[in-house]
């Protein structure tokens, strides 16, 4: 294997050279996307009082939040594994903070939900960084870099949780809670800057793998073909649930014709999307074609076990984090005399477990194996919210927080496992792969809030143990241990060996 200017080192979390550094400032980063994207939930008492929202207009803010991501995170994995990811994570940050400060003061619903649906976009940072730390670490320690990067990053829902209620407070008057919205912004451009000045895509002597072509993933055989192009569906379908949901059927923001268009817009993109996926791939089906050489090859049903694995992971995560304080708050206010802000302090325990609890998945993935790991990961996932699913105004709050962060460890954990997991795939093709296994969380936020929106919280949780449930079984049949080497072509015809353990 070829490690010119890889540090080979052992990770030193207090050091800040090296690829400690890059690890370190990338973390940072994604943690303030977290906080921009989350800066909504905690404060959706105040907003919900101020514009008078329907508990319907307060569920399509949550689910809107998470749904833009899903094509985001596909189109940014493919532009960072072309142009890299110092300019594409200080670009993302620079937009979303506009989207913040536009939603921060808009003054409708209509404007709200159009601008919420838009910061989604943010939620795509976390496919340029597992990119980035990918370059910058070895295969027998990326497991534990990534999930310190995912686990760190993704306290910023908690940190959102836990001070933008008292940084409302501290502002004070009816608008509290929108100048409390505009900071997180202004955090974000600052580093938008800092961020450009601080890293660089991959260290000295070593190569920055480039898809051959954009547009869609390559595959090695034709039974992967067609896996890519069902798996490709439910990005779709998903976006087509959420038009749905906005149509007279339901909340009515949208009328038949408009909702009509929205589907037809969404099956000739998707049409287009198996048309690239065969551009891209059509060297398979040529009357002359050859197998793919045997050291280029990889098995696509991985990606394909590890975004259902994702789906049930951070799909939960997402869903659970937008929902967590209101529930706390309906749940407990009466019983438990429980505000707003105590609420989503409480509730931010859920998410404040993944300072520890993410990079525990990728540690025990590359200590114990990956595919075990997971195993053991989803079960307790899946009896957390079964139990989660047993709380309401009569239980303690004490147990009731001891319950959400004990599942709230299994979940994130299992985000680190499947993240130990996807750099081993095909090098070059990581951000894409991170992309789609991204989009793929998004995917069952939206399907999970969706729930939500026609059951008590309570089923809401059970659905997801459910889920759980047959993602452990497909797991079990489908997902192989990753062994041995992948290889990747030089520009000059050579080929690296790239160790996977």
């Amino acid at each position: 294997m070829s490690t010119a200017g890889v540090d080979q080192g052992k990770i030193n979390l207090l050091s800040f050279t090296g690829k400690m550094r890059t690890l370190h400032i990338t973390w940072f980063a994604f943690f303030i996307s977290f906080v921009v994207w989350f800066n909504m939930a905690p404060l959706m008492g105040y907003i919900r009082e101020t514009l008078e929202l329907t508990n319907q207009e307060v569920k399509l803010l949550l689910i809107l939040n998470v749904a833009l991501t899903i094509p985001a995170r596909i189109i940014i994995g493919m532009l960072v594994d072309k142009y890299g990811p110092r300019i594409m994570y200080s670009m993302l940050l620079a937009i979303s903070s506009i989207l913040c400060l536009l939603f921060a003061f808009a003054d409708s619903f209509e404007a709200m939900a159009i601008l919420r649906f838009m910061l989604g976009f943010v939620g795509a940072g976390f496919v340029i960084g597992i990119r980035l730390v990918a370059e910058w670490f070895p295969a027998k320690q990326v497991g534990t870099a990534e999930g310190i990067y995912g686990g760190w990053g993704n306290f910023g829902s908690a940190a959102a949780a836990m001070s933008l209620p008292v940084i409302a407070l501290w502002f004070g008057g009816d608008d509290g809670w929108r100048w409390a919205i505009a900071s997180t912004g202004i955090i974000a451009l600052v580093y938008s800057f800092i961020f450009y000045f601080s890293v660089s895509n991959n260290p000295k002597g070593t190569t920055y793998f480039k898809p051959k072509q954009m547009g869609a993933m390559e595959v090695t055989s034709k039974g992967d073909f067609y896996l890519y192009c069902i798996m490709s569906l439910p990005l779709y379908l998903t976006l087509a649930l959420l038009a749905w949901k906005m149509s007279p059927t339901n909340l009515g923001l949208f009328n038949t014709m408009e909702t009509g268009i929205i589907y037809m817009g969404l099956a000739t993109i998707y049409a287009y999307q198996v048309f690239q996926i065969f551009r891209i791939n059509k060297e398979l089906f040529a009357a002359n074609a050859k197998p793919v050489a045997e050291i280029h090859r990889y098995k696509f049903k991985q990606v394909a076990v590890l975004d259902l694995a994702y789906l049930v992971t951070f799909g939960s995560e997402l869903a659970v984090v937008s929902m967590l304080p209101l529930f706390f708050f309906d749940t407990f206010k009466e019983t438990q005399g429980l505000t707003i802000a105590m609420a989503s302090l409480l509730a931010s325990g859920y998410a404040f477990m993944n300072l520890v609890s993410r990079a525990s998945g990728g540690i025990i993935s590359d200590k114990y194996g990956r595919r075990k790991t997971m195993l053991i990961l989803l079960t307790g996932l899946a009896i957390g919210y079964f139990l989660m699913g047993m709380i309401d105004s009569s239980w303690s709050l004490v147990l009731a927080v001891a319950v959400c962060m004990g599942c709230s460890f299994f979940v994130q954990a299992g985000e680190g496992a499947v993240f130990a997991m996807v750099p081993l795939v095909k090098r070059r093709m990581t951000g894409q792969i991170a992309g789609m296994a991204g989009a793929y969380g998004n995917v069952g936020a939206v399907c999970f809030l969706t729930v939500l929106s026609f059951v008590s919280p309570q089923a809401f949780f059970m659905t997801i143990g459910a889920a759980a449930l047959v993602t452990l079984a497909i797991v079990f049949f489908f997902l192989d241990e990753p062994k041995g080497y992948m290889y990747e072509a030089l520009e000059d015809g050579t080929v690296e060996k790239i160790e996977l353990h």
